[in-house]
């Protein structure tokens, strides 16, 4: 396997592991930056990887609608109690698990300062239970810092195979090298390793920024994040530039000795549906008695509070402004907004409180008959 494909062409890829300058610190390049350089060479998918958030997938998401390159949205996850792990969002029920997720450990890092990957702590038990709609691949680098041994082996095996078990038929290792003169050994490392945990293997990259000539100011922020000058550290410095966007036949060299690495991880690219495009606003539930839905109550309330109103009879006119209003506001779906309105300007009069209904819902016969305003509109018209 060479550096192109049969016909000449470079390969397909995917890079799905992926820090931006989200991960304070930690990445040397914005998220569009890395969007618009992977567009630029070619790459089929992107995945925004953060430690422990989803901050940057805004702005990368944007850029991404803009080059033409499917986003994969994700993040890195450093478990107190299991190795690392890097999930990818396959569908909205994963976006919503992965918040989910890191709220619960951000939640619990503000509550214990001082633990977790940048503030967020989270155990294995509570990734494994937030799993609905991941994908997952555990970086086996990361297992591999003293790896001649058959302990070394052993427990890597072990941290596989427990995350194996949380993600049934939805985890993967990454096998990630930066050309360094043992990549050839950590390679088949990774493959032996990803066979004997019988999970299929792909390729990644680990990026750190979109381009070498990034690769100093990756330094000086990891001497920021230590505290100490560049030359101090220079021994726990990065080893080499590699950590950055290569061009897709360099990457099939550099993955020759694992045939399928590269298209594993374009099939790990596009089970991942999800777009940000999927999201829109959505109002919190309102409290609703037994038996009716939003648009049920609504409609009682108004009608109760019309029939108050006008006790000598609704007008016509007025009855068809409050059905055509409701018709209007279920077909928006903002049942629940007039509801939470309804609710807090009868609480403040109960107890003498002023307000004041305003804005454009402000002149509507729906808002006169709930009270939230004063003036009738059909006397205005």
């Amino acid at each position: 396997m060479g550096g192109a494909s049969a016909d000449g062409t470079e390969p397909r890829y995917a890079e799905l592991h992926c820090t931006s300058n989200f991960s304070f610190l930690e990445g040397a390049s914005h998220p569009e930056e890395l969007v618009q350089r992977a567009a630029a060479l070619g790459y089929e998918a992107l995945a925004i990887t953060d430690r422990a958030s989803l901050a940057g997938i805004v702005r990368a998401h944007g850029a991404a609608k803009q080059a033409g390159i499917h986003l994969v949205i994700g993040c890195h996850l450093e478990p107190v109690d299991a190795a690392p792990l890097v999930v990818w969002a396959a569908d909205r029920t994963g976006y919503t698990s992965l918040c989910r997720l890191l709220t619960h450990g951000h939640a619990r890092g503000a509550a214990e300062p001082g633990r977790g990957a940048g503030g967020c702590i989270l155990t294995f038990d509570d990734v494994a239970a937030h799993a609905a709609g991941l994908l997952a691949g555990v970086p086996l680098a990361a297992l591999a810092s003293d790896w001649h041994g058959v302990a070394a082996a052993g427990a890597a095996l072990a941290a596989v195979q427990r995350w194996r078990d949380a993600f049934a038929g939805r985890l993967w290792c990454l096998a990630e090298v930066a050309r360094a003169g043992d990549a050839a050994e950590r390679l088949a490392w990774f493959g032996r390793v990803a066979r004997r945990a019988g999970v299929p293997v792909a390729a990644a990259g680990d990026v750190r920024y979109h381009e070498r000539a990034r690769l100093p100011l990756h330094d000086v922020l990891a001497a920021v994040r230590r505290g100490a000058t560049v030359d101090s550290i220079r021994g726990e410095l990065l080893a080499n530039g590699e950590r950055h966007l290569h061009d897709r036949g360099r990457i099939a060299e550099r993955f020759a000795a694992l045939p399928g690495a590269l298209e594993q991880a374009v099939a790990i690219a596009r089970r991942c549906t999800f777009s940000l495009d999927e999201l829109k606003y959505e109002y919190p539930t309102a409290a609703v008695p037994p038996g009716r839905t939003a648009s049920e109550h609504l409609a009682h309330l108004a009608w109760t509070g019309a029939r108050k109103r006008y006790p000598d009879g609704i007008p016509e006119k007025v009855a068809r402004l409050v059905e055509h209003e409701l018709a209007l506001v279920a077909e928006l779906g903002y049942e629940a907004y007039f509801l939470t309105v309804f609710d807090i300007v009868r609480f403040a009069r109960r107890r003498g409180i002023l307000c004041q209904g305003r804005g454009s819902a402000a002149n509507s016969a729906v808002c006169y008959c709930l009270g939230i305003t004063s003036v009738a509109p059909a006397r205005m018209s």
